[in-house]
């Protein structure tokens, strides 16, 4: 007996926290074994347990593997596993957790927000045969990237240009490396009025976009600063929620910067906007018109980037 679903994700930029199931140390949703497939560094890995609840043993390796294919902008992602149970209704979830795993943040500049805001989901087959008591499960992941693997070398190139450019040396402090990143994206991009509510082009949303066609919208300006500050040794995060206006409000992106121990919220779009510095260094009081999405609004995330309780002064 065989069955096959197709289903699709895609985040329109928010990122999606599930908490059905548990991927920590390992994947405990009854589960004998798990592979991932891929097209350049197959990692096969299977572990049956069947004194107990089986599960993924090896959930770490799993995610990593993705997170690799994510980076190198691998065209399909395959995972293979085995269970006593019918688990297809369960496989949607488990990839979003997965994916969401896959991008979490950690200490490549590569990785984390850089890959969660420059693909707009995935495409998923996924598939099952049953012998005796054992299902066999067949996962094909389809990621709809932004870039192409020639752009982010290219995108690599010119940053470490950039930022070689700077002459940051040990003395040079981070504030000091914060306002030279800020300043060169504030004079050398542009916001991209003319494909802002183009739903078809995502290149606008890259760093890619930002630093060759000189133009972005918000996301694309976050992604950038994201990525040169963490090249620099600077911790960020690329915030996603509402910015609200008098007659409305739209979904935007801005940054988190960590300087002196504690984080600020800068808003460099709006201030490229206004040509001014009204969202530079500003604790969450000062940050007015700006509404975080749930996920970086929590308890943990606020423990895990304590904001600074007064603006930026220098």
């Amino acid at each position: 007996m065989a069955e096959t679903k197709r289903s699709r994700f895609f985040p329109n930029g928010r990122a999606v926290v599930l908490s059905v199931f548990s991927l920590v140390l390992c994947l405990i949703i009854g589960f004998e074994a798990a592979a991932i497939k891929y097209f350049y560094e197959p990692v096969y890995h299977y572990d049956v347990r069947r004194d107990m609840s089986v599960y993924f043993s090896n959930a770490d390796e799993v995610i990593a593997a993705v997170r690799r294919c994510l980076k190198r902008h691998d065209w399909k992602i395959g995972i293979t596993f085995s269970s006593h149970s019918d688990n297809m209704d369960d496989i949607s979830d488990i990839v979003r957790e997965v994916m969401e795993y896959a991008v979490s943040e950690t200490d490549d500049p590569t990785e984390g927000d850089y890959i969660r805001y420059q693909y707009g989901g995935y495409d998923l087959n996924y598939s099952h045969e049953c012998s005796g008591d054992t299902y066999s499960y067949d996962i094909e992941i389809i990621p709809n990237y932004y870039t192409t693997p020639e752009q982010e070398e290219k995108v690599t190139e010119k940053i470490n240009d950039i930022l070689k450019s700077f002459s940051f040396n040990s003395k040079t402090t981070d504030y000091e490396k914060f306002t030279a990143i800020y300043n060169y994206v504030f004079a050398t991009v542009e916001y991209d009025r003319v494909h802002k509510n183009n739903g078809y082009n995502h290149l606008k949303t890259t760093a890619y976009s930002a630093l060759f066609y000189k133009r972005a919208v918000c996301q694309g300006y976050a992604v950038l600063m994201y990525r040169m500050l963490r090249e620099s040794g600077i911790d960020s995060r690329v915030i996603t929620g509402t910015a609200q206006y008098e007659d409305g409000e739209e979904y935007h992106a801005w940054n988190i910067v960590k300087l002196g121990g504690v984080y600020y919220n800068f808003d460099i779009t709006w201030d490229k906007q206004s040509e001014e510095s009204d969202y530079f260094l500003k604790c969450d009081s000062g940050f007015e018109a700006h509404v975080r999405d749930e996920m970086f609004s929590t308890v943990e995330f606020y423990e895990r980037y304590p904001m600074a309780d007064r603006d930026f002064f220098g």
